[in-house]
Parts: structure tokens; sequence; C-alpha cells
């Protein structure tokens, strides 16, 4: 399977964060397979990244932190 890097910044801190990804599950998002089961080898934070383009940091600062 082909990797891709994805270079996401967060839409509240402009930090970057580079993800590496399968091609085919990329595809398989885009077409509307959910996140976590997509990836399910990223984190939750990074998987959040994606959906919002929120960083967990961030994410945690909105919404408190998980757990």
């Amino acid at each position: 399977m082909a990797k891709k890097v994805l270079n996401i910044t967060c839409n509240l801190c402009d930090d970057t964060k580079e993800l590496i990804i399968y091609e085919e599950d990329y595809q398989r998002f885009q077409a509307g397979t959910k996140v976590q089961l997509a990836f399910p080898y990223l984190s939750a934070d990074d998987r959040e990244l994606l959906i919002s383009g929120t960083c967990g940091e961030c994410f945690d600062k909105l919404f408190g932190e998980k757990g």
C-alpha cells in the first residue's frame, strides 16, 4: 500500500502536524468511511485534526481535557 503524507495546520494555533497515512485509507475516508474506521492507527488527536482542523491541545482548551 502506498503511503501519503498530509501536512495539516490547526485552524486555531497555526501549528502544522505531519500525518503519514495510507492512500487507500484516505480515499475510503473521502468516500465517507468514518475516520476511526479508516485510520485506526492514528491517535484520537490526529483523527480530530483530520475532521475539524483542530489540534488536540486546542480541542482540550475549547472543550476540556478528555478522559
